[in-house]
């Protein structure tokens, strides 16, 4: 199956940074993905929390290799991967997913990042990577969606650092002039809905302080001819088995097998180079009012 993307959004994608593809699951896949990461005993056994500058916190789980689950299956649909190959310019391999989980009137704030300004530390040569961002509830200003902005991944990457909170963070100087230069987009999406960016996107969110839930499902691909140099906690080239689409809808509530226990992380951790003996910490200086 070819990309999904027509001419005009693939030539958005390029100018901005990413692209959002409204319905790229259907509902009955959408609710599969969600049912999967409230029940899957694997997914349950391993959410860690992220905390952000005032103690608010986001639940995380984050796993490797993508396996025969209902969302690995998604993560390796013809539909995801061959878009994604279109995105980065030939093959990819899975690099990592993982759930956010943004709980009413607790879930915390993301600071403004780009995702290789850590990927960049993992021995990750090119920034010939990208993530799709699979909503699993309504994302809306209130509860937390995703913001962008728009072009950012034109400026190349940022100097990041440790944060309060254990996050990692830009360069907020930069990212304050990047403002003034740049649109703020709120990313606003439907259940079923997905967004593609890039790695060098700039992007943040703010605490879901409603009373509505805010889980998203994030698959991150890295180029094959980007394999990392270092080892690290994330993998280098493994080659993808692609399946049909259709294999979401057949495989049902399908949960990750026990088998599939170690490509779960414990936790994921900050690279050496950002930690606060060895790099630049950042202080999330961004006034309330704007998290």
């Amino acid at each position: 199956m070819p990309t999904v993307l027509t001419v005009e959004q693939r030539a958005a994608f390029d100018r901005d940074g990413y692209i959002l593809i409204k319905g790229f699951f259907d509902a009955e896949e959408a609710a599969l993905l969600q049912t999967a990461m409230e029940q899957d005993p694997a997914i349950r056994g391993h959410f860690y929390d992220r905390g952000d500058a005032e103690g608010m916190t986001t639940k995380m789980a984050t796993w490797n290799h993508p396996g025969d689950s209902v969302y690995g299956y998604a993560a390796r649909s013809h539909r995801m991967v061959d878009t994604m190959e279109d995105i980065l310019g030939g093959e990819v391999y899975h690099y990592h997913s993982k759930i956010t989980a943004k709980e009413p009137r607790e879930g915390g704030a993301w600071e403004w990042h780009q995702d290789y300004g850590y990927w960049y530390n993992n021995g990750c040569l090119f920034p010939y990577m990208a993530s799709a961002m699979v909503a699993l509830d309504r994302c809306t200003k209130s509860n937390g969606c995703l913001q962008v902005l728009r072009g950012s991944h034109h400026l190349g990457r940022i100097d990041h650092g440790l944060l309060e909170g254990e996050q990692v963070g830009a360069d907020l100087r930069r990212v304050e002039e990047a403002k003034r230069h740049l649109d703020l987009v709120y990313c606003e999406m439907e259940m079923g809905d997905v967004l593609f960016f890039h790695c060098n996107t700039l992007h943040r969110s703010d605490q879901n302080r409603s009373d509505d839930r805010r889980w998203t499902l994030i698959c991150c691909y890295n180029a094959a001819r980007n394999d990392p140099y270092l080892d690290h906690h994330h993998p280098r080239y493994t080659p993808l088995e692609k399946v049909p689409d259709s294999a979401i809808k057949s495989a049902g509530l399908k949960f990750s097998a026990p088998s599939q226990k170690s490509a779960f992380l414990e936790k994921s951790v900050a690279p050496a180079e950002l930690s606060k003996k060895g790099g630049t910490v950042f202080v999330a200086d961004t006034p309330n009012s704007q998290r």
